[in-house]
């Protein structure tokens, strides 16, 4: 265990050399940021499928997977211990109605444990939850001569340590609970452009930034049911449900003078800090929205599954934000479908490496549930992956791909075509083991 520990933190290593923001998204301008976590790499490849479940990868959509049936190469004994970590690389190409841009960003995705306890499973981990990065600009006309107006920045996001405890009921059926503390720290800054009578930038400029600092709980509830219909075949369905909770803002604003010097810097001349408490803005509260998956799938153990899953996120309560966004910008209820699976063409054999190889796809479509300028924000995406064979007891490394697009031009907005690359270790071992000679 300690070699492929080694080999974990090798991967978190090289992910992360000159990683850069966790989104280069102008949409995480919204809310708390752009959704980070949509799954484990196994998962994406599939569209972002939570229902499968099996014994040698961790689900960490669906709390019902930390439970399951011991397997028979452990003449029935336990399951084998999980650990995942995974991180991804993104490119994205930024289109407007009036040019185009590329942005690069390197992330860590999630880092977790899975470990049976008979009939229980316990799992706990660490994950991003959203993510804030953004540089946005408007023009205003001075002269006759188009001059950048305001410009608005955004960093940080919302992170997740989770605990899990799922139960085998019966054989076929299991149930579990997420309990998840976030936190995080999301700043926003707005730079208003000031200019003489004939165009030329004034010496001092006025910058407002909003910091805020969040934390709370929340929780997810879920059931999984794979019961076998004839000899060969095995149904697969899942259900998640994560209540609507309240998370607490801890807020700060600062109006400050600066001079932006040759080089682009901002350098602070004097600030004062604004009374948010005489506006009982000090301390708020956000709504985070309930959240709904169904799916179902059908497939051979080891072999094959194709499955369907549909989510329902009730995005219109979000509510109580500091930083104000744009005026036109609403939340409106968020949906997506997703449709995927995998094939494995021998997962017994010796001598063909390729035969034991898992080879995964997948299709989505999302709303956001972001609305500006009456226009929603969607996303689609198509995906793509395969899982490599590792070690001897059933680990393996996951590579992911998966092309998409976010938005669109009409209404003066931005459409993201973007790539994804994405890399896992799903590693398996033995801790509990029985002796067998006294």
């Amino acid at each position: 265990m300690i070699k492929k520990l080694c080999l974990v933190l090798l991967a978190l290593f090289a992910l992360n050399i000159e990683a850069q923001e966790g989104t280069v998204s102008p949409y995480s301008f919204y809310g708390i940021g752009s959704l980070k976590f949509k799954g484990t790499v196994e998962n994406r490849s599939m569209g972002g499928l939570s229902i499968y479940t099996d014994s040698i990868h961790l689900n960490l959509r669906n709390p019902a997977s930390y439970a399951g049936n011991n397997l028979k190469t452990y003449n029935e004994e336990s399951r084998a211990v999980k650990f995942g970590v995974g991180g991804q690389y993104s490119r994205t190409n930024l289109k407007t109605s009036q040019g185009s841009d590329t942005a690069n960003s390197t992330t860590f995705d999630y880092l977790a444990l899975s470990i049976p306890v008979g009939k229980f499973g316990i799992g706990f981990g660490l994950l991003p939850y959203t993510s804030v990065g953004y540089k946005l600009e408007s023009d205003i006309e001075v002269n006759s001569e188009t001059l950048l107006g305001n410009q608005y920045k955004g960093e940080g996001g919302v992170n997740k340590v989770f605990f899990s405890l799922a139960y085998q009921l019966r054989k076929d059926l299991s149930i579990g609970v997420d309990a998840s503390y976030n936190f995080g720290k999301i700043t926003n800054s707005l730079i208003e452009f000031s200019y003489d009578d004939d165009g030329n930038l004034l010496a001092y400029q006025s910058r407002e930034t909003n910091t805020s600092e969040l934390s709370g709980l929340n929780f997810n509830i879920g059931l999984s049911y794979k019961p076998m219909i004839t000899d060969k075949l095995q149904l697969v369905s899942g259900v998640t449900y994560a209540p609507k909770s309240n998370i607490v803002s801890r807020n700060q604003r600062i109006f400050s003078t600066i001079v932006i010097s040759s080089l682009g810097q901002e350098v602070v001349v004097n600030e004062i800090e604004a009374d948010l408490a005489s506006q009982n803005l000090d301390e708020t509260e956000l709504t985070l929205p309930s959240k709904t998956a169904i799916g179902v799938g059908i497939g051979e153990p080891r072999k094959w599954f194709v499955g369907t899953e549909y989510t329902f996120l009730k995005t219109s309560d979000f509510s109580n934000r500091l930083f104000d966004a744009n005026p036109n910008s609403r939340f409106e209820d968020a949906a997506s479908m997703a449709l995927g699976g995998f094939y494995i063409p021998k997962y017994t054999s010796f001598n063909k490496y390729w035969k034991r190889m898992t080879y995964r796809a997948g299709i989505r479509y999302q709303n956001s549930g972001l609305k500006i300028n009456d226009e929603s924000v969607n996303e689609f995406g198509i995906s793509f992956g395969v899982g490599l064979p590792i070690g001897k007891v059933f680990s393996n490394a996951n590579l992911g791909f998966e092309f998409g697009k976010r938005g669109t031009t009409n209404q003066n907005l931005v459409q993201e075509n973007f790539f994804n690359f994405q890399l896992s270790l799903s590693l398996n071992d033995r801790w509990f083991v029985k002796r067998k000679f006294n």
